[in-house]
């Protein structure tokens, strides 16, 4: 009877103790469950990253990665067409991971793996997937810039790149095949936006194969760990692959397009009038923007913001004692002291207003980019059908600094009042800080060089020049007024942009509506629409983004109060590199609870 007693008594205690048991294994399940899913979420963004590294030999060359020297990537459609199968497999093993186990972190690795393997699928359902080159850029103005991304200290490093010289032929024929396909499609560059761009091939030719781009990397003093006959062995070999492949190779380019593809560009500017195109031009603004915004959404938020700026705009025009906003604009595009008369003159303003925002930064950023950025003028054969700047992100891996891109072409065109909002867009601390933070963030390879949202990046840059007001920078009307200009400028393409490829307007309403809301200079407008023309929607990005970041700063401000920190804010922004608007507003949102929390 005693011993029963004691058996009941330790079936009371285990029955008891049964329910903590049981949370307890359910828990270290769970743990084991969410470590799993982190764990093999990590596996398939290495392995996505070593694949995209293997389709992308010259980026990872620019990387540093060795294994890649001396390959090209395939550029037929045949390649798209793997790679989209490919990225469907890589998906289906992305979507049987369960995202309710992950932190916030891997919830955004999670969707932008799944945002650019979806991409990846959806463009390959589109005839202008056929569509290979711009207004302003293609394979051959590429492959001519591709040695200012790599990396030149030894013997194997100019050896790589001859082989890649040597491989240019397969390159062109193949780009040529993919173009044909689009002109068979009937989903060619329109005609309006690809005037002269015959002279961007026939401006790589010259009558010595040193006085080339091509040649570039041999224009510079030769590294010390290779013997002088070796080097007069890779120099020659160069010159001889550039004279006897790459020149033939651009004059066929030259031909055909001029024979076949030029009489075949479309008439309508806008790409909804092609087949397929309303759809594609869809895709186009979700790509681009990162939201699930209309096309008339966005054109009327255009027009909203057209109108904003153009009241202040006015208000500017008094302060510096003219009538109009229009009169001020005509003086500001015709008075001479406004504009340098040589490009060196250009490029000394440039330097000397871009040493002036360094030494601002550290007040508006907690954290700074380690790498340096120069500033180059853009190439004489794309300069006076491209833009007025760019910028080129440079490689800590293998020692290149980042560089600042100046037009100067049509110096009359060029005024020194966009300088400074220009300098703030594409250098600090608009595209080479947010840039070369984002590579020296402690994120996954992937997410620090192969993640590019342009709504975010753009926008980020059109951010930045908002920030030259804090900076103290436009000290004058003109350069507030040039300010403006840059916003209005990037308030119209909403307008434009969706106008040319949605609302069927015409190249000239769209030249005029720029003409009569910016202080842009004729030639800017009319290289710029050209762009839109061309680029189906990417232009839409910057203001998209830029309202998005306003609008979070906006809350933090309203929020916090006085514990509002504006470097703080900053390296919140920036701290994920990168990311879809949706993802930035969650970590800003996360942010804030953090904060007030505190």
């Amino acid at each position: 009877m005693k011993n029963m007693k004691r058996v009941k008594t330790a079936l009371i205690a285990i029955a008891i103790a049964m329910p903590n048991i049981n949370m307890a294994y359910a828990s270290q399940a769970k743990t084991n469950q969410n470590q799993n899913e982190d764990a093999t979420l990590k596996q398939l963004i290495d392995e996505y990253w070593q694949y995209s590294l293997e389709q992308s030999p010259t980026f990872a060359s620019s990387l540093g990665i060795k294994e890649a020297d001396g390959k090209l990537s395939d550029v037929t459609l045949q390649a798209q067409d793997k790679a989209a199968i490919d990225a469907q497999n890589f998906l289906d093993k992305l979507l049987a991971i369960s995202k309710d186990t992950l932190n916030s972190s891997q919830k955004a690795d999670y969707g932008i793996l799944k945002r650019t393997l979806e991409e990846t699928i959806e463009i390959r359902k589109y005839p202008q997937r056929a569509v290979n080159f711009t207004n302003r850029s293609g394979w051959h103005q590429n492959f001519a810039a591709i040695a200012g991304n790599l990396p030149f200290s030894s013997a194997s490093d100019y050896q790589s790149y001859n082989d890649r010289l040597r491989q240019y032929d397969r390159i062109n024929k193949q780009s040529i095949d993919v173009a044909n396909v689009a002109i068979a499609n009937n989903v060619t560059l329109p005609c309006d936006a690809i005037v002269g761009y015959e002279k961007s091939i026939s401006g790589l030719f010259a009558d010595d194969p040193r006085n080339t781009r091509f040649y570039s990397p041999y224009m510079k003093p030769k590294p010390s760990n290779i013997d002088a006959k070796k080097w007069q062995s890779l120099s020659n070999d160069a010159q001889k692959i550039i004279d006897r492949i790459i020149f033939p190779a651009l004059k066929i380019h030259a031909q055909w397009y001029l024979n076949e593809y030029k009489p075949a560009c479309s008439v309508a500017p806008g790409v909804s009038q092609q087949p397929s195109g309303a759809a594609y031009y869809d895709f186009r603004i979700r790509q681009m923007t990162t939201t699930t915004m209309s096309a008339d959404e966005i054109h009327n938020l255009g027009l909203s913001e057209v109108a904003r700026i153009r009241a202040e705009m006015v208000e500017v025009a008094e302060s510096a004692g003219y009538e109009s906003r229009e009169a001020f604009i005509e003086h500001l595009r015709t008075d001479p002291k406004y504009y340098a008369k040589t490009p060196e003159e250009l490029m000394r303003y440039v330097a000397r207003v871009t040493k002036d925002i360094d030494g601002k930064m550290p007040s508006l950023f907690g954290r700074l980019a380690v790498l340096p950025y120069g500033i180059k003028k853009i190439p004489a054969e794309i300069a006076e059908s491209t833009t007025t700047a760019y910028y080129n992100p440079g490689s800590p891996e293998i020692g290149l600094a980042g560089f600042y891109f100046v037009n100067t072409s049509k110096l009359d065109q060029r005024p020194l009042w966009e300088v400074p909002a220009l300098s703030v867009h594409e250098a600090v601390p608009g595209h080479h800080h947010q840039i070369a933070l984002q590579q020296e963030l402690p994120l996954s390879d992937f997410r620090k060089n192969g993640a590019f949202f342009t709504a975010f990046v753009e926008g980020w840059g059109l951010y930045s020049e908002r920030l030259g007001i804090e900076m103290g920078l436009y000290d004058t009307p003109a350069k507030n007024m040039g300010r403006l200009s840059y916003e209005m400028w990037r308030a119209c393409r909403l307008v434009v942009d969706t106008g040319i490829h949605a609302k069927g307007w015409s190249k000239q309403k769209a030249i005029n509506y720029m003409l009569d809301n910016t202080a842009l200079t004729q030639a800017n407008i009319e290289a710029e629409v050209n762009r839109y023309i061309s680029w189906p929607g990417q232009a839409l990005a910057y203001k998209i983004g830029e309202l998005k970041i306003r609008e979070l700063r906006t809350l933090a401000e309203d929020s916090l109060g006085d514990k509002f920190d504006i470097r703080e804010f900053h390296d919140i922004v920036l701290g994920q590199g990168a990311v879809p608007l949706e993802v930035l507003e969650n970590q800003v949102k996360d942010w804030l609870n953090g904060k007030l929390a505190e």
